[in-house]
């Protein structure tokens, strides 16, 4: 399944751009990043059918690891090619993306920086697949 973050804002050379490109590079499965201004733009069409959308909202799930892992997989294992994460600029998603999300993802309460979120995200990732992999790292408890 292809993991693509779909972000709003442009990152460029910075700290958190060398920590999404680590994670990238260990990530198994196909990983993409398209960046779009922060306003404008078009959100792609996935090219692969079907696909599943998850913005990330602070009013969204606060899942563990795991559970991120565990959704990821049962999408995997239906069938899905794609699976979209989307990032927002400053003022985040409008209700109609948000409506038409397969799901809400929160990385706590708190609102986070774009640039930081997408490192976040990243990282995030990179362990879900580790976990679907039985990789030994992954601890919660």
């Amino acid at each position: 399944m292809l993991l693509h973050v779909i972000a709003r804002g442009k990152i460029g050379r910075s700290p958190e751009a060398e920590l999404v490109e680590r994670y990238a590079r260990r990530i198994s499965w196909g990983f993409r990043v398209t960046e779009l201004p922060d306003r404008g733009g078009i959100v792609p069409t996935p090219a692969a059918r079907p696909f599943r959308t998850v913005a990330l909202d602070e009013r969204g799930a606060n899942l563990t690891s795991s559970a991120l892992a565990a959704q990821l997989g049962q999408w995997r294992d239906e069938g899905v090619r794609e699976t979209r994460f989307l990032i927002g600029a400053a003022d985040g998603h409008d209700a109609g993306l948000r409506g038409e999300a397969d799901l809400l993802l929160a990385f706590g309460a708190a609102t986070w920086p774009h640039m930081l979120a997408r490192a976040m995200l990243a990282e995030q990732l990179w362990r879900a697949v580790s976990i679907l992999s039985g990789h030994p790292y992954h601890r919660e408890g």
